[in-house]
């Protein structure tokens, strides 16, 4: 964990994610918009949010942004 406690991402990637992906990663917050998919989560540290980075690029899906929220 970080000094600061949880970091917390919003994740932007292209196209829907199905509700079977959204089991895949129950601590994340799925929100389909037009043509995009939001995901939001806390991530303890670094190497959390790249295990999940990689898992997206595993399953093809192409990222849009990545934004930390304070």
């Amino acid at each position: 964990m970080s000094p600061e406690g949880p970091l917390r991402y919003e994740i932007v990637v292209k196209g829907r994610l199905s509700n079977r992906f959204g089991r895949a990663i129950p601590d994340v917050a799925i929100a389909p918009e037009p043509g995009r998919t939001v995901l939001t989560g806390e991530f303890r540290d670094q190497s959390h949010l790249h295990g999940l980075l990689d898992r997206l690029q595993d399953f093809g899906i192409e990222f849009v942004s990545l934004n930390a929220i304070e």
